[in-house]
């Protein structure tokens, strides 16, 4: 198993990037030592990881639209006048602001299902906020990815039900049958470990007063965007507010970021809130915010694209559960152990559910575990990883935004609190569900 190529590239990947390295350098490194160790020469390993980049462009569009869109926003003014506002309305109360921002990220995996379109619009113009506020950043981060993963894990509605239907589908198609409420009640004891890990967050571990590094000139993406104001609230601020709905009732429509943010973007250039010859300027800045992050979600396509050819993610499986026996216990110990390792390295959590179901199906059936455990373990499994890994987009999200004045961090500020705070208790309630359902 220490030769696993899944399980040495995934701990390539963190080692590396725990040492400050740039999170695209470490995402690549790991890829070609996966590469190496499935007998791949490193130009075959890396045409491979070329070839599988193209699996997350529209994702990566979306990402440099969506920033060029926050910044245009930012422009218009609204901004200013909505932290003025926030800064009046959460004075000394920033466990209720951190907890706000939890709220409102729960509801883009649901009731308004737009994933993480929304931070780098909202989260930008309140890091003078949470600067006033003293506020640790950390929380933030661990406020955001609670809510990119808490409701589509444990709520069949919005991205929860196409999670939660992978789930179905998948232990279906494995001869497994199960219906969709009883995948949605074995997720309720992981989900509860989230909440867990989110009060934990925010109360205890990062409630005191804490102000991040200051930045270099050359890490402020885009802090100028937000000190330009066009005065109090008018025409540019109605206008500002009809672009952004445009582009949620455009995404919902279409399913489409990209659609979504072309269509904000083309009402705040119509209405001249943004002028022609300050475009140059906005897609800098929309670029500089969010354009590492998407080709970062490039390069983690085909990162996964390469661990899949290896053959030995079905290997690791394999080679964990023989070791182990039928205890139901030791069972989904193993289980969420490879699962993390699987999802750490691939990036996503509903792209590694159909793996996860051929492999450990099959499994937990010659064990005895009931269906509702089985899915448990897939869904745990399948979640454990996405927070904390440099290559997921419920990290690479909040970064994005709260990184936007290059003062956070994105592995010590972000993956690390996140995976600290999340999968340690979604391991263990992950094992408890699978061990009492």
């Amino acid at each position: 198993m220490l030769t696993n190529a899944v399980l040495v590239s995934v701990l390539v990947m963190v080692v590396v990037s725990l040492f400050r390295v740039n999170v695209l350098f470490a995402i690549i490194l790991a890829a070609l030592t996966a590469g190496l160790m499935s007998g791949m020469s490193l130009a075959d390993a890396a045409e491979l990881m070329v070839s599988g980049m193209g699996g997350q462009s529209n994702t990566a569009l979306s990402y440099v639209l969506l920033g060029i869109f926050a910044v245009m926003i930012g422009l218009s003014g609204i901004t200013t006048i909505l932290v003025n506002k926030m800064l009046t309305l959460f004075k000394g109360k920033k466990m209720a602001l951190v907890l706000t921002i939890a709220g409102i990220a729960c509801l883009s995996q649901n009731i308004v299902p737009v994933h993480i379109a929304f931070i780098p619009i909202l989260i930008p113009p309140l890091l003078g906020l949470f600067n006033k506020l003293k506020l640790d950043r950390r929380a933030v981060a661990a406020a955001l990815t609670f809510g990119l993963k808490a409701p589509y894990m444990t709520i069949p509605v919005g991205f929860g039900l196409i999670f939660q239907g992978i789930i179905r589908d998948e232990m279906i198609a494995n001869n497994m049958p199960i219906t969709l409420n009883e995948v949605t009640m074995s997720m309720l004891i992981p989900g509860a470990g989230m909440v867990v890990g989110l009060l934990v967050a925010i109360f205890i571990t990062y409630r005191k007063d804490h102000l991040p590094k200051e930045s270099r000139p050359d890490e402020a993406n885009i802090e100028v965007a937000y000190t330009e104001e066009k005065g109090t609230w008018g025409f540019y601020q109605w206008m500002t507010i009809i672009a952004i709905i445009a582009a949620l009732v455009t995404q919902l429509i279409t399913e489409s970021l990209i659609l979504g943010a072309l269509a904000g973007i083309i009402i705040l250039f119509a209405t001249r809130v943004i002028k022609m010859n300050e475009n140059e300027k906005v897609v800098q800045k929309g670029i500089g915010m969010m354009g590492m992050i998407a080709f970062i979600m490039l390069v983690a396509s085909g990162y996964a694209t390469v661990l899949q050819e290896t053959g030995d993610i079905e290997l690791l499986v394999e080679q964990a559960i023989s070791t182990v026996g039928t205890s139901s216990f030791l069972i989904a110990t193993t289980m969420l152990v490879v699962g993390l390792f699987i999802t750490m390295g691939i990036g996503t959590s509903f792209g590694t559910i159909p793996i996860l179901a051929a492999l450990y199906v099959p499994i937990c059936a010659a064990a005895g575990l009931s269906p509702l455990a089985t899915a448990a373990l897939i869904g745990t499994a399948g979640a454990l990883g996405d927070a904390g890994s440099p290559a997921s987009d419920s990290t690479l999200g909040p970064t994005a935004g709260l990184n936007a004045d290059g003062r956070h961090n994105h592995i010590w500020d972000t993956c690390v609190p996140t995976f600290l705070h999340y999968n340690i208790p979604l391991f263990i309630c992950g094992v408890i569900a699978a061990v009492i359902l």
